[in-house]
């Protein structure tokens, strides 16, 4: 007995993933077995690991295009974005002309099944949205876009509706900020790399190291010093957007393209110059740069006594000021003009401690002096917050690193240290966050820490420390979502900080706590590829394989952890970890023991 009326066709929505080589036929005209091999070899360390990783499906390849399913957007762009910056870790070194570059699409949509085969509009669209992207990008379509708006701790760009070959209607498309979170996590890796990010609604503007001319090495401290006052006094201006400190001195000691260094950073304006500081003169020179035109706003020197060092940053700060924002109110000027001290001589060693901290890499001896040079500016002024501050996280990056066991002496000195920071610091922005920290890890003060970080935000809410640690802070309190805004904020304030590898630990650190295990182990991956012996790193890349049903990779990561740290147990891990409650830690204590930790 025959039926009547067609077989049913089976469909499902579903996300597609479309990719093919950038400039393939180029390539394959330059050397066809060179091309040949790279793109298998980029496959098999990255490409099709990745996609298992994230839970996709390839349908099919066709010579440089590959056509893949996932059932869920957010595990589509995970996988795209993950590529994209592994393929840019992966090209570093390999000559422009022979890059090979991948172009991806992503799009939402209804498809049809025919045996192991895709079809249907849904395929269709993600085709021509891939052909429509940029090499080393990630476009989605409008109908993606809306499954993982606010869900993947990275931005997207609008870049309007556009009319796509063979498909009848407008399609509104999406790029992913690879940049954001591929920024690098060593200052000597070349931030050429990062693609442009979009520009605040603000004006913006980064201050690029100034050119020590005094001849004389020693000095770079002060040079440094001189800078980082400026960005600071800048920040305080709520109507500014002002690049991080951490991010601008990435660029130092290279010949940089200030249009470039717009783009990386997503600024409008770029100040440059240099400091000369000859027996007890100083001459700074300054000059301000319109990125996106590369045409010259304001240029000019500062000569003075060395004494007069805190006028002459003033006068700098003013002066660029009133060329980008001149309907600033003079109480704001007024209010940037806050110095943490007075004196020069206190103020010379907390910048030569500042130049410790900053260069220390894990080195003890240098955190040793830059204690001892904190605690020798508090002597000479001892109304300086910063440095009572500065000399409080000493202590606590002792205690992170396994140098200290967090005695009683110690944490009495460090209470010590921190209320003084705390009451003389009520109007410094950074000598609060910093002993929010301090509160918040070494003593787990949680809700006086968090207190401390929205005054210090209120204060400077161009502070990118701030906010990378209210974000920790509000994770360790249980409040991820809010956690997750402040540490894309703290990237975004400094994308190309050497310790993003910290911040996208955090991130990752929250999506396992939202039982996002996938979101978690692709943030704790990204983090991976700035230091691969750092422990919180393998740690949450251990616990959120473990949960995640991926036993075999959580073992690996335990067993490089526990190569570095052979005496770290389930009964010692709250030490090392941050000041959790009851119920994370537990969570976190059973996935470490799946993971292979011994009791």
């Amino acid at each position: 007995m025959e039926l009547d009326g067609p077989v049913p066709v089976e469909r499902r929505l579903a996300a597609i993933l479309a990719a093919d080589v950038a400039g393939y036929s180029r390539l394959m005209g330059i050397d066809e077995e060179e091309t040949l091999r790279a793109l298998k070899g980029h496959r098999k360390a990255l490409v099709d690991p990745s996609i298992a990783a994230h839970h996709g499906r390839i349908v099919k390849t066709t010579g440089d295009g590959m056509l893949v399913e996932f059932a869920s957007a957010v595990h589509a762009v995970h996988c795209a974005v993950d590529v994209q910056r592994g393929m840019l870790e992966r090209n570093a070194e390999v000559s422009p002309d022979k890059r090979i570059e991948f172009r991806v699409g992503i799009n939402v949509g209804d498809i049809i099944i025919e045996g192991d085969d895709i079809f249907g509009d849904g395929v269709n669209v993600a085709a021509r949205v891939e052909n429509a992207c940029e090499p080393g990008g990630v476009y989605i379509s409008g109908s993606a876009f809306e499954q993982v708006r606010g869900k993947t701790g990275f931005g997207f760009d609008d870049l309007g509706e556009r009319t796509l070959r063979n498909i009848d209607h407008p399609v509104r498309l999406y790029s992913a900020r690879i940049g954001t979170a591929t920024a690098t996590a060593n200052a000597n890796s070349s931030p050429h790399k990062l693609k442009p990010l979009a520009l605040p609604d603000k004006p913006s503007i980064a201050v690029l190291p100034f050119q020590n001319m005094s001849g004389d090495p020693e000095q770079e401290y002060f040079a440094d010093g001189v800078v980082e006052d400026i960005i600071t006094a800048l920040s305080r201006f709520k109507e500014l957007f002002v690049t991080a400190r951490n991010s601008s001195f990435t660029y130092k000691g290279r010949a940089v393209d200030v249009k470039q260094v717009g783009r990386e950073l997503g600024v409008r304006y770029v100040l440059e110059g240099s400091v000369r500081k000859s027996a007890n003169r100083l001459r700074i020179t300054g000059q301000l740069i319109d990125a996106a035109l590369g045409t010259h706003l304001w240029a000019d020197r500062f000569d003075g006594a060395v004494a007069d060092i805190f006028e002459l940053q003033d006068q700098i700060t003013e002066s660029v000021v009133g060329a980008i924002a001149p309907a600033i109110e003079k109480a704001e000027i007024d209010r940037a003009k806050r110095k943490p001290t007075d004196n020069f001589d206190a103020y010379n060693l907390y910048l030569r401690a500042l130049a410790k901290v900053y260069q220390f890499d894990n080195n003890r001896q240098s955190l040793e002096e830059a204690l001892r040079l904190f605690k020798g500016a508090v002597e000479i002024d001892q109304d300086f917050a910063s440095a009572y501050a500065g000399a409080a996280k000493c202590y606590v990056a002792e205690k992170a690193l396994g140098w200290s066991a967090g005695t009683q002496i110690e944490m009495t000195e460090v209470k010590r240290l921190t209320q003084r920071a705390i009451a003389l610091g009520k109007d410094d922005a950074s000598a609060l966050a910093s002993s929010a920290w301090v509160l918040a890890y070494f003593a787990r003060d949680l809700p006086d820490a968090s207190s401390l970080i929205d005054r210090a935000l209120a204060m400077n809410s161009n502070l990118a420390d701030a906010w990378h640690f209210g974000a920790w802070i509000k994770n360790w309190l249980g409040q991820r979502q809010t956690a997750l805004d402040r540490f894309a904020h703290a990237m975004r304030l400094s994308p190309v900080d050497p310790q993003m590898i910290i911040m996208r630990t955090g991130t990752a650190h929250c999506y396992f706590f939202l039982d996002r295990y996938e979101e978690a182990i692709s943030w704790a991956a990204l983090a991976l590829q700035g230091g691969a012996d750092h422990q919180a790193v393998l740690r949450i890349t251990a616990a959120s394989n473990a949960l995640a049903g991926r036993a075999l990779e959580a073992r690996d990561a335990m067993a490089r952890l526990r190569q570095l740290n052979p005496a770290l147990r389930v009964s010692n891990l709250k030490e090392v970890l941050g000041p959790y409650g009851q119920e994370d830690l537990s969570r976190y204590e059973e996935a470490m023991r799946r993971a292979g930790l011994p009791e």
